[in-house]
């Protein structure tokens, strides 16, 4: 039997290859992670935060938002808002949320100062008994108000929300490479130095977090601007969501579609149901004006009436388990929306139209008319935010907060601890074309499928060909 034998110098180019590719997937996890370090944190730290949103306001407000004994009898809901809009005469009502239990108060939000995405407004707080206000929060200017601004925009609007998504979508790309890394890299013998115990730390912590933090990721991204948006428009063109617009001979043009009913996080409709159109009140003969939202129509129903004509329609949601928010109709046109809230299990949620002179249901949609894309959406927002499987989903998502820190500050610390002086210090650019194009045909693919990513990794390259033609910035980023 013949033995063949392979010289060592044979596997060189073999081994040489795999570690250009190494380098090269380690230079851009390097950058990513050193640039967005700092949001990533500031998302992680404020995300672990507003996971508790629910206790602390509950806590918090006590004192206006439960009564000292049940109310055994309820006063008209249109009474309870006359009194809550004495409060701030001529302020429109974005919305009403009913009491769930005889022991709390009825809710009146009315429209604040603000009328931008995510607008907040003042709540007052009624006991249904009496129609008495027990009190008044600012919504704007609450602790958690302020958490979930800089959460989702960095308090700078719309410019911020571009920047988080930015940092979000890098998140992935990082999880990815570093995952690469992990798996590339030799298994050599335990490193007993400082920066070795942080490479562990850092290397184990990614591994047995990883799949969770992408997650986290990923179900946060259908609130961002642009990628979110996208994936609105694929879940209407491919009618992951019915009934469709074409199911809506005569809709409403104030507002054109759901979402614009309210941006109140604690007042609009469902994610899913944000894009579909709303149908039109029939013009009733007496309403020969239009009147801004929170002012009813001339032979409009009033509010309770409205209610009372849609519970029939109203499925299954324990009202323990359930919150029922009410908008009122905008204009003679205008209809009733209301939209049933189920803290935990999204499959509950309802969005009904109901006309606001008949009282007839126009529209009435749920989980069964949501399409899979809709479906996954929901869900994913609802273990995003902690409340889906109760104690056991809130640990998770802390955990993957507290991951996410970990890796930020094992990741800054270790660079910190290598980095030559006047150097970056980053990893040694590829001397090797082929490798070089072939992880920025990969990176160009995740470009694609996170479009601002794919800007900034332009950006990026183009930085680096330019620093690299100038003496001292190509020393000082290797």
């Amino acid at each position: 039997m013949t033995s063949v034998h392979v010289r060592p110098e044979a596997t060189q180019p073999v081994a040489a290859s795999s570690s250009q590719r190494y380098r090269a997937v380690w230079r851009w996890h390097f950058y990513a992670g050193l640039f967005v370090a700092p949001v990533l944190l500031v998302l992680a730290v404020t995300g672990a935060i507003y996971l508790f949103k629910e206790p602390f306001e509950e806590w918090r407000y006590q004192d206006v938002r439960a009564l000292s004994s049940p109310a055994t009898t309820a006063r008209p809901l249109s009474e309870q808002i006359a009194a809550a809009q004495r409060v701030r005469p001529g302020a429109a009502v974005m919305s009403v949320i009913p009491p769930n239990a005889a022991d709390r108060t009825t809710r009146v939000i009315l429209q604040g100062a603000d009328t931008g995405p995510f607008a907040e407004g003042l709540s007052v707080y009624v006991n249904p008994a009496t129609a008495t206000v027990t009190g008044q929060i600012d919504d704007s200017a609450t602790f958690m108000r302020v958490v979930r601004t800089i959460h989702g925009e960095l308090m700078a609007g719309v410019a911020g929300d571009r920047v988080v998504e930015i940092a979000a979508c890098w998140a992935l790309i990082l999880v990815a490479t570093g995952t690469y890394l992990w798996w590339s890299s030799p298994r050599k013998r335990r490193a007993t130095s400082a920066r070795g115990r942080l490479l562990r730390l850092h290397t184990m912590t990614g591994v047995g977090a990883g799949a969770v933090v992408v997650f986290l990721v990923l179900s946060g991204l259908p609130w961002s601007g642009v990628w979110g948006a996208g994936l609105q428009s694929l879940q209407e063109t491919t009618g992951s969501t019915t009934p469709s617009a074409g199911d809506y001979p005569s809709a409403s043009t104030v507002p054109a579609l759901s979402g614009d009913l309210s941006h109140h996080p604690d007042a609009k409709v469902p994610w899913a149901a944000e894009q579909l159109p709303v149908p039109d009140s029939q013009d009733d003969p007496h309403a020969a004006h239009k009147s801004t939202g929170g002012v009813l129509q001339p032979g409009a129903l009033p509010v309770e009436r409205a209610l009372a004509a849609s519970r029939p329609a109203i499925r299954d949601c324990p009202a323990a388990e359930c919150d029922v928010k009410i908008l009122l109709p905008d204009g003679a046109k205008g209809v009733y929306t209301i939209v049933t809230d189920p803290r935990r299990d999204p499959s509950a949620a309802q969005t009904l139209h109901v006309d606001q002179y008949s009282g007839r249901v126009l529209v009435s949609y749920g989980w069964a008319e949501y399409g899979l894309m809709a479906k996954a959406v929901e869900q994913g927002i609802a273990v995003h935010e902690g409340r889906r499987y109760g104690v056991a989903n809130l640990i998770l998502m802390l955990g993957a907060c507290l991951a996410l820190i970990t890796l930020i500050v094992t990741g800054v610390w270790m660079w910190w601890k290598r980095r030559p002086r006047g150097r970056v210090g980053a990893p040694a650019r590829v001397t090797n074309r082929r490798t070089a194009y072939g992880v920025i045909a990969i990176m160009a693919v995740l470009g694609v499928l996170f479009p601002l990513a794919g800007v900034t990794m332009v950006a990026v390259l183009a930085l680096d060909l330019l620093l690299r033609r100038i003496p001292r910035p190509a020393r000082a980023s290797g």
